[in-house]
């Protein structure tokens, strides 16, 4: 990396005067209000020094909201969106539905179609949002307001098994909403594991071991006595587990370009064991996801050990991972993600409670520490495996340096040699083959790489690394993968005008970090670091300058291109206020 964190472009590519304006429509109100009060002429964004209008440009989370809010009175009840030719059309039996139930009125009104193609028909013969897909001219019969269904592909699609894994059941939602789920085993777990701490002793899988009360030693033995499954750990990639852009869509583009092992996006217990259809979504796994699993997030034992329970009994999983490393403050304060690094005893619980009711392996993921000047894992790392963790990833960064420092493998190789018998994959900065060399060689005591912000970026690392190759991969094939995305979105979240738009939102999400690729070509000095940042540039044809643009309104052009004009009520603000400017 060079000394100043900028990244060297080719001269010819390099362009020095273009002027940047500020885009109020990719600023929240807040700061809208407050920018337009100190200047109202923004030609350039503020420096890291500069303060403006008594805040830093930097991140606006906070006020992101949805992009697109979806009115009922507009939309075809589900009842009625997927009349078949020649079938009669259902009746509504819900009270005071608020959905349109007139199927001509609908059709006179909806929106004008996008494309001439439905994905979801071309490959399974049927859509499943039928009068409501927004691709939907082939399928869809106008004059009777029916859908026509290929049976034949339908038929053969669907015998080769469901392609999506752990959907949420209606009577499990049900009995997790009204509390009568039977959660025994979890409650048994944790007294057991709380009797042992405090008798000193240790789980075993003993026929005679007592425990006391209403932990029963039938429950406890028959469980202790499980064989959990095996996994070989050794040399594979794994594709971190990534809140917000993770999704099973993005898991599949990687999965096709290499990926080992997936993960679900961090998901709260708290939520989980509400029955939140949102939080379980991030549960799903697809058909091609051959080692997978699910990412926990709670704050003490009670939760996991609930949670283990439900995902053994409920959900079609490889492995469980624990969050010990997410550093988000809310998280932190609430004693969750890397504040159960501080919080020894709790941890102890949860791991051994969870660990006991799986039978599949528990993972745990976390950073070096909490803070700069004390990190802690390789003192973690040996007491973890004692109670109960399969495997150990480790986040070469402490919860204070988030990502404004570089990842320390020095560091990852030290936990690794501290704990025997332990597989230990690390984690950061990946982003080239020639990353991969590196880390493997100054951590040789790892088991695997764990790739996040370099698969976001270019997700066909995982190729280059399994070649051995650097890919000077051209604006085409990464338009076909943006395209491909967009189906595979389509296809989970629907093609009717809140699949649309989810997709679009997601699509969004990741071009923030698909934009920061730099075509290989281009660079004076290949590869490209993580952490290098280039001037502005042109590609070496349009649509890879396009692809190159850091603005929010530019990443909108390209979801246009494949999902069409966004809606009169759509708004998208990207984190950083920096891709504001176009």
């Amino acid at each position: 990396m060079s000394n100043s964190g900028t990244c060297k472009i080719k001269h010819e590519y390099v362009v020095s005067d273009q002027k940047k304006e500020l885009n109020l429509n990719h600023v929240s109100e807040k700061d809208r209000d407050s920018m337009e009060k100190s200047s109202k002429e923004i030609s350039e964004p503020p420096s890291k020094k500069q303060k403006f209008s008594k805040n830093k440009l930097k991140g606006q989370n906070k006020a992101r909201g949805p992009t697109y809010r979806v009115k009922k009175s507009e939309e075809l009840c589900n009842t009625l969106i997927n009349v078949i030719e020649g079938e009669e059309i259902p009746k509504c039996e819900r009270n005071n539905c608020q959905f349109l139930h007139d199927i001509s009125k609908y059709l006179e009104k909806k929106s004008k179609d996008i494309g001439d193609q439905c994905y979801n028909h071309e490959i399974s013969g049927k859509c499943s949002r039928g009068l409501t897909c927004r691709f939907g001219n082939k399928h869809i019969n106008h004059s009777e307001g029916t859908n026509k269904v290929d049976q034949d592909k339908f038929l053969l699609y669907n015998s080769n098994g469901p392609y999506t894994h752990n959907i949420l059941k209606h009577d499990v939602q049900v009995a997790l909403r009204k509390r009568t789920y039977d959660f025994s085993l979890a409650e048994k777990c944790v007294k057991y594991v709380d009797y042992l701490k405090k008798n000193d002793k240790e789980i075993n899988n003993d026929d005679q071991t007592k425990t006391c009360g209403a932990v029963t030693d039938e429950d406890i033995i028959s469980v202790l006595q499980r064989e959990k499954k095996n996994i070989d750990w050794k040399d594979k990639l794994y594709l971190s587990p990534l809140t917000t852009v993770g999704n099973l869509p993005f898991r599949r583009i990687c999965k096709e370009f290499g990926a080992d092992i997936t993960c679900g996006e961090m998901a709260m217990c708290s939520s989980l064991l509400q029955g939140s259809p949102q939080e379980w979504a991030l549960l799903k796994r697809h058909k091609s996801e051959d080692l997978f699993g699910v990412q926990l997030c709670a704050n003490n034992p009670h939760l996991l050990a609930k949670c283990g329970q439900l995902l053994q009994n409920e959900t079609n999983i490889d492995f469980v991972d624990l969050n010990m490393g997410c550093p988000i403050e809310m998280v932190y304060k609430s004693g969750a993600g890397c504040g159960l690094m501080r919080r020894t005893k709790v941890l102890e619980s949860s791991v051994r409670s969870i660990s006991t009711i799986l039978d599949v392996p528990f993972t745990i993921k976390m950073r070096m520490g909490v803070y700069n000047n004390e990190n802690i894992a390789h003192i973690l790392a040996p007491k973890l495996k004692e109670f109960g963790a399969s495997l150990l990833t480790i986040h070469g960064r402490s919860r204070e340096q988030r990502y404004t420092k570089s990842a320390n493998w020095e560091y990852i190789e030290t936990v690794a040699k501290a704990v025997d018998g332990l597989p230990v994959f690390g984690n950061g900065d990946i982003l080239s083959y020639e990353d991969y060399v590196k880390a493997r060689q100054t951590a040789p005591s790892t088991c695997g790489v764990m790739i996040g912000r370099g698969a976001l970026i270019k997700p066909w690392i995982f190729t280059e690394i399994k070649e051995q190759k650097l890919w000077d991969i051209s604006s085409s094939e990464r338009f076909d993968i943006i395209k491909k995305y967009v189906n595979y979105g389509l296809e989970h979240w629907g093609s009717d005008n809140r699949g649309v738009e989810n997709t679009r939102r997601f699509l969004l999400e990741w071009l923030s970090f698909l934009y920061r690729y730099i075509p290989v070509g281009l660079l004076e000095t290949p590869p490209q670091k993580i952490n290098e940042r280039p001037p502005l540039y042109k590609g070496r044809d349009e649509l890879e300058t396009l692809m190159a643009s850091p603005s929010a309104s530019d990443w909108i052009k390209i979801s246009e291109m494949l999902l069409g004009p966004v809606p009169d009520n759509f708004h998208f603000l990207p984190k950083h206020k920096a891709n504001s400017y176009s």
